[in-house]
């Protein structure tokens, strides 16, 4: 049995796939009015404190690091729960400055959030459950992601010279379907095999969308690059990107994007 801590961009694709394998899967959500679909199809979303949930589930835990009394609250809340299994959605920012990043290399969070993230991970890590860390490099799909941005005929931020790592959502919902149903534990970074520049990827999503971009509004601030090696943790779990590059992930996104308008 399942239980999503949080409902987004991702949980909610990951609800869809836990659903199709059968059995029951719960959720918990500020606004469960917003989930009435996800409802329709049986996923079982309550709010935040409610007394209807299962303990001892595989739970997933999504909700960005949190301050004081909402952090202590979380944190008693998921206690409560008594969970088997937490697989913790991270990120690669815990990394900090470094540039070229794979499955050996030790966090050096820089900054505020950067730092409660690993604060984060650290608690769940020292838990009396068994516990993942997945992080991943920036997520992108339908409706996010650069490809965005440039239908808006807008830069975005970081589309310089310094080179980013990203992955499609659907690829990771998979990697987390997988690891809901495996044993795998430690800290793990996730990422397609294409790192680029944000300048290559905006000028090839100009190119799709036939835009020029010579007069777009330029909102950017420095970002540093890095290159993620995600590799490790789909072989152990034995998942292939549907999206290996940015190519086909901003393709598939744009197509979706552009079908679910009409």
């Amino acid at each position: 049995m399942e239980l999503l801590v949080g409902l987004g961009f991702t949980t909610c694709r990951l609800a869809k796939r836990l659903l199709a394998r059968g059995g029951a899967v719960y959720a918990v959500a500020r606004e469960t009015q917003r989930f009435r679909a996800l409802e329709a199809v049986g996923l079982r979303v309550r709010p935040f404190g409610s007394l209807d949930l299962p303990r001892h589930a595989t739970v997933v835990h999504t909700i960005p690091p949190l301050a004081d009394a909402d952090r202590d609250w979380l944190h008693s809340f998921i206690r409560q729960l008594e969970p088997r299994r937490v697989i913790y959605i991270s990120a690669t920012s815990i990394y900090g400055e470094q540039i070229d990043v794979d499955e050996t290399t030790a966090p050096q969070p820089v900054g505020d959030k950067s730092v409660a993230r690993y604060e984060e991970e650290q608690w769940l890590l020292e838990g009396p459950w068994r516990s993942l860390i997945v992080r991943p490099a920036a997520i992108y799909g339908p409706g996010r992601g650069v490809h965005e941005k440039i239908r808006e005929g807008k830069l975005p931020r970081g589309a310089g010279s310094g080179v980013v790592s990203r992955i499609h959502v659907d690829d990771l919902a998979a990697i987390i379907e997988a690891a809901v149903h495996s044993d795998l534990q430690g800290a793990w970074p996730l990422a397609d095999d294409r790192p680029c520049s944000g300048e290559e990827i905006a000028a090839f999503c100009a190119r799709l969308l036939r835009l020029n971009l010579e007069h777009a509004p330029l909102a950017t601030f420095p970002v540093a690059g890095r290159r993620v090696d995600g590799r490790k943790i789909r072989e152990l779990l034995g998942v292939e990107p549907l999206y290996p590059n940015y190519e086909s992930g901003v393709l598939a996104s744009l197509s979706c994007s552009l079908s679910c308008s009409r």
